[in-house]
């Protein structure tokens, strides 16, 4: 397992979007389809105009080797009390299992309890049983129901 200290979590910058975007390239996210560079560029851009919205990565060597998306929303209920979404977290498969994934996402539930937010989600594809095996590992509880739905094929 690679020393904690070799993995560096940090936001992402424009020089970082080749690296993550080879990481969704992975059969288990996008499969090769990804967002061409200019595409992500501009997309990185404008998580920068949502208040607290940051794409990181996991950089080991001068290597990305994970990445993740976090937002902090602000809240009406639950008296104020912000709460987050994890998205997109993604690891080197010849880096699967050696701690990179427990790093990243015990740095999204610091910055959840930094921001006070009265819980952190995410949601993973019913099909990733090792996912949800690693994800419960760290103490995430399977809650409720996720629904979605796709608003340009559904009819109003």
């Amino acid at each position: 397992m690679p020393d904690r200290a070799d993995v560096i979590i940090r936001p992402a910058t424009r020089d970082d979007l080749g690296g993550v975007l080879a990481l969704y390239a992975q059969p288990e996210i996008d499969d090769g389809a990804v967002l061409p560079l200019e595409d992500a560029n501009a997309l990185l851009t404008k998580f920068a105009a949502y208040p607290d919205y940051t794409l990181y990565v996991a950089e080991r060597d001068g290597r990305i080797v994970g990445s993740f998306a976090l937002l902090i929303m602000d809240n009406l209920g639950h008296r104020g009390a912000p709460s987050a979404i994890v998205e997109d977290v993604v690891v080197a498969p010849d880096l699967h299992g050696m701690g990179i994934g427990r790093q990243m996402m015990g740095f999204a539930i610091g910055k959840a309890r930094e921001k006070s937010c009265y819980k952190l989600m995410l949601s993973s594809n019913e099909r990733r049983d090792r996912a949800h095996a690693f994800y419960e590992s760290l103490g995430f509880e399977r809650h409720g129901f996720s629904f979605r739905v796709e608003p340009g094929r559904t009819p109003a």
